[in-house]
């Protein structure tokens, strides 16, 4: 259970810097609406927060 933790907290914060990298600010906070609305439950949002989290990497 720990490792599988330490392995979620090192893809989150691989993820966080690759998108800060390419995307600034703006990637950062996708990924935290992404997270928080998982967490909410609120499917649509994560959806459309991934959405254009995916449609900007292609375009960085």
């Amino acid at each position: 259970m720990l490792l599988i933790q330490v392995l979620w907290g090192l893809a989150q914060w691989a993820l966080g810097m690759t998108a800060q990298t390419h995307l600034g600010a703006v990637g950062v906070l996708l990924l935290l609406v992404i997270g928080a609305s998982i967490r909410a439950r609120h499917t649509r949002l994560a959806v459309g927060a991934a959405v254009l989290f995916a449609l900007l990497m292609t375009q960085a």
